[in-house]
């Protein structure tokens, strides 16, 4: 049968639908696995060869003609019912509408803001430096040797080197901030006491798993006094400082470990450490099976930093730590895989009250 004798009786189903109902089974009477249009189509391959492209066009063009009749349809019994209830003596013009979705802030941020309120009331400043820094600032300012390994490619992202320039790289740490705060403020006449604080975001060149992820979120924390004053910085002052950030932000108590750790920017440096939550210090996959979670590298403030930062290590000190935010965050909410952070999963967003609702 010739394509266009099927049309007129197609299109007239179409439109005697009297609702939605009506027009999806006429629709699936047509379009279904073996709908009359497809059949109709798929009849072509029978034909001779010499009918077979005079055939196909028409009936390819039936088919188009027949789906805009259902959309058609299908939009006119739309406006029907919305007439239908814009005329109904329950509706209310002046009813405010439905709320459209609204997101929130990211978990990390939350909970970032909510370190940098507790840092200010503690008399911090909030200061922010370049994500593509200097290899100067990066390292050398840092004392971090020429031959130390955080310098090779395998640990760090390097853009390479312009003649004449100094190499850059995407930022390791959020401690370069430390040095370029100290020359910018000394430049400019201040002198300690000096209390700073640097949320940001940092880059290293790691294999992502559970506990890793090649960028993620620090907050930098530098405190310098005069050595010789009445309140002079010392390691009780860290301790002290690490503890009330950790017993706040976390909304609990939690058992921590101060050890010794290497870091060329301080000295003495620490290695500030919680106990696991989710194994209860048995050991798990998360805290590597040694029950407790590097949090907080931390320690006094090296000399050789102090004096790049224009500062005299012999009439100052004072200590620095930096705190991974994801790893706060996966203590505070129990999370115990680092990559559901930057997954764009909004399952995983709304599983927080704070977050998308």
């Amino acid at each position: 049968m010739e394509p266009t004798a099927q049309r007129d009786r197609w299109l007239a189903a179409i439109g005697a639908a009297a609702d939605d109902a009506a027009l999806a089974a006429v629709e699936a009477r047509l379009f279904g696995s073996k709908g009359e249009v497809l059949e109709l189509v798929r009849s072509v391959t029978a034909l001779p060869k010499e009918q077979r492209p005079a055939f196909g066009k028409a009936a390819n063009s039936v088919k188009l003609e027949v789906e805009q009749a259902l959309a058609q349809r299908r939009g006119a019994l739309a406006q029907r019912a919305l007439a239908r209830e814009l005329a109904a003596d329950a509706f209310d013009p002046t009813e405010p509408g439905p709320r459209a979705a609204r997101g929130s802030l990211h978990p990390i941020t939350i909970v970032q803001n909510e370190l940098v309120d507790l840092f200010t009331s503690m008399g911090f400043r909030w200061e922010d430096g370049p994500e593509v820094e200097s290899e100067y600032f990066n390292f050398d300012a840092l004392n971090i040797p020429r031959d130390h390994p955080a310098r090779e490619s395998q640990d760090t992202f390097w853009l390479g080197e312009t003649s004449g320039q100094a190499r850059c790289l995407l930022r390791t740490h959020t401690s370069p901030v430390q040095v370029r705060t100290m020359q910018r403020l000394t430049k400019q006449g201040f002198h300690p006491p000096l209390k700073v604080i640097v949320p940001g975001r940092c880059f290293r060149s790691e294999t992502v798993d559970k506990s890793h992820e090649h960028t993620f979120y620090q907050m930098e924390g530098l405190v310098v006094d005069r050595a010789t004053s009445t309140s002079g910085i010392g390691i009780a002052h860290l301790i002290h400082t690490m503890k009330t950030c950790l017993r706040v932000i976390l909304e609990r108590d939690v058992q921590v470990r101060l050890r010794p750790g290497f870091f060329p920017f301080v000295e003495p440096g620490f290695e500030l450490d919680v106990n696991c939550p989710f194994c209860k210090g048995q050991g798990c996959p998360v805290c590597k099976q040694s029950g407790w979670i590097e949090i907080l590298p931390c320690g006094m403030v090296h000399p050789n930093v102090l004096q790049k930062g224009g500062i005299d290590p012999e009439e100052h000190t004072g200590f620095a730590f930096g705190m991974g935010l994801q790893r706060v965050v996966m203590l505070r909410y129990g999370i115990d895989d680092i990559r559901q952070f930057m997954g764009g999963d909004l399952r995983f967003l709304r599983q927080f009250p704070e977050v998308v609702r």
